[in-house]
């Protein structure tokens, strides 16, 4: 949502709190279960001063739904295009979506639970990015099946896999919990590698080759939310 002509920081910040408190709402009882009476009890705003904020409730998620894909999908791009093996910006692409899971949880609940309850040109633009960060990721598997580390298999299966491990992880990490998206990029890509891998394939350096990316080229932040100018890509 653009900010309305003659609001200057205080409005913006005082919705990004309305946003925020509205993704912890949905997340809990869900988008339609959660009424605009229920969001201006909880930010403490009378449905008009809602409303000036936010303009409609369908805005909210537009918005919650905008938070996770918009970066994350700007991001995967970035890191498609480097001028690096596939299994390397795999690895990449798989810590960059951990990161911004662990970040906006109650935003990637909404996201996954209840972007079905947009309409019109919002549902198609949302599906539509959705489609180009899987093909994103499905060229990445295609890419290392024909230099010979994965074996042959459908990259939309392989593109399924690696999607349903990372995208389930909101249901059970926490924050502050035992793991961090790092850790858990690394176990999955662990996992993931050795079961795509070609019987021949060697494997093992890919971590290597992680550390070493991300100690050489710290200009690629793969926080999907922090700034990048993109240096290192193909030409």
């Amino acid at each position: 949502m653009s900010r309305p002509p003659g609001h200057g920081p205080g409005f913006e910040a005082r919705r990004r709190k309305i946003i925020d408190t509205a993704a912890s709402l949905f997340a809990q009882q869900g988008y339609a279960a959660t009424s605009i009476n229920d969001l201006g009890r909880a930010v403490g705003l009378a449905r008009g001063a809602l409303y000036y904020y936010i303009g409609s409730k369908e805005n909210v998620l537009i918005e919650i739904q905008s938070r996770v894909l918009g970066p994350l999908l700007a991001r995967a791009k970035e890191i498609a295009a480097l001028d690096e093996v596939p299994l390397l910006r795999l690895r990449l692409l798989s810590e960059s979506l951990l990161t911004i899971i662990f970040r906006r949880l109650d935003h990637i609940w909404v996201y996954e639970h209840d972007y079905r309850s947009l309409t019109g040109d919002h549902l198609h633009a949302l599906l539509a990015q959705r489609a180009e960060f899987e093909g994103l990721v499905r060229a990445l598997f295609a890419e290392a099946a024909r230099q010979g580390r994965f074996r042959t298999m459908p990259p939309r299966l392989a593109t399924l896999q690696f999607l349903n491990l990372h995208n389930h992880t909101y249901q059970w990490v926490k924050p502050d919990g035992q793991w961090d998206a790092v850790q858990l990029s690394r176990e999955y890509c662990d996992t993931l590698l050795r079961g795509f891998g070609a019987p021949d394939a060697d494997l093992t350096e890919v971590e290597e080759k992680t550390a070493a990316f991300k100690r050489d080229c710290p200009d690629l932040p793969l926080d999907p939310e922090a700034e990048w100018v993109p240096i290192y890509v193909a030409s």
